[in-house]
């Protein structure tokens, strides 16, 4: 386990961040026991000659403060935010989850209020600066994937150290297939929906922000998406856990949605804004180690065979003009034990059960098929 710890550090350090001399790296962790790979990022930090810094920042505490906030606190919030993005050159986020439902009693008006506040410091940091989001392995995290911690702990460490720049040449053939696509169709059960990402960036993400990663993005035209998708994975959001999501599309914007459970803050999560009614992201999963979902969208939306399609906020890097509060990203596997699909690109079969059919991307399947 020392020797994964230390081979996750080297690539976050030197490949992830690529920290070079005089640079200031933030690591925020929510709890102690992320300790051990603090500690290696420190010294891998020092090493490459940055200036290292911690901070922990408890979720149950923070969920707290979130609810009881009021507009004074946001002010401060957001100078808080702006003194980061000011200050630091990278990011570490290290998360240790215990509890999905933590931050469920934080109000919508405070984390859409929280969040306009902070837009323009949020792009900052997604967007100019470099950073890394992890999840370190914890008992909750092991208890969702149906493993013993031990096992659960060797596998995510095994899934965080992906050769991700092997990842990256191999990713290209379908990065330049995208390029030149104008129309997307996904079709599932319960699931018929197209779209059309023209002239829009396509970004393969490869071990450079999310850890583990292993996707490659690019968003629809705004106002092209129609059709219906349906996820067939949980999806955690803002203190809750959505079964079942089924969304409609009209020129873009949902119509309706559905799920098994609560519809009412399921509505509510889309009436944030405008823009949460629109889709941010549209991303293909590629990560070979991720084959089943476990609530945890950092894992499930890498899953081989995947997609997932993102209401709420657009990348900067693949922008087609929505702009929100949210960033959901929702996940749909397509292999078939999980009811198969197509994905279609300008009419032509991309990939089928979650396998691609076009020889150039068949290596993309690893060992699957």
């Amino acid at each position: 386990m020392n020797s994964k710890i230390r081979n996750l550090s080297e690539t976050i350090v030197k490949y992830s961040l690529k920290v070079k001399e005089n640079d200031r790296v933030l690591i925020t962790s929510g709890n102690f026991r992320t300790n051990d790979l603090i500690k290696e990022l420190i010294k891998q930090i020092v090493e490459e000659k940055g200036i290292p810094f911690v901070r922990y920042v408890d979720a149950d505490i923070d969920s707290l403060l979130t609810e009881l906030t009021n507009e004074k606190r946001i002010e401060e919030i957001k100078k808080h935010k702006q003194f980061d993005v000011d200050n630091y050159d990278c990011f570490v986020n290290i998360r240790y989850l215990t509890n999905d439902y933590v931050s469920k009693n934080v109000p919508s008006i405070i984390r859409r209020k929280i969040g306009e506040a902070t837009e323009e410091t949020d792009d900052i940091r997604i967007n100019e600066r470099r950073w890394v989001l992890l999840n370190y392995p914890s008992h909750l995290d092991a208890y969702k994937a149906k493993m013993t911690n031990e096992e659960f702990e060797n596998y995510a460490f095994d899934v965080m150290n992906v050769d991700y720049a092997a990842m990256r040449e191999m990713v290209k053939p379908l990065k330049e297939l995208m390029e030149k696509t104008d129309k997307v169709r996904i079709v599932a059960p319960s699931t018929d929906i197209t779209f059309s990402i023209k002239d829009i960036p396509v970004i393969p993400c490869c071990g450079t922000a999310n850890i583990p990663d292993g996707e490659i993005y690019t968003a629809p035209v705004k106002d092209s998406v129609n059709g219906t998708i349906t996820y067939n994975t949980p999806s955690p959001y803002q203190g809750n856990v959505f079964n079942n999501v089924s969304l409609t599309f009209e020129n873009g914007k949902i119509i309706k949605c559905t799920c098994n459970g609560n519809n009412q803050k399921l509505e509510e999560i889309f009436n944030t804004d405008e823009g949460a009614k629109y889709i941010g992201e549209f991303a293909i999963g590629l990560n070979p180690m991720i084959l089943d979902p476990m609530g945890d969208i950092l894992f499930d939306e890498k899953i081989i065979g995947s997609i997932h399609f993102t209401p709420g906020r657009a990348y900067q890097d693949a922008f087609n003009g929505n702009k929100s509060a949210i960033h959901w990203d929702m996940v749909l596997i397509e292999r078939e034990e999980y009811g198969g699909g197509e994905l279609y690109f300008d009419d032509r079969l991309v990939r089928k059960n979650g396998l691609f059919v076009l020889p150039e991307l068949e290596h993309l399947n690893y060992d699957l098929k």
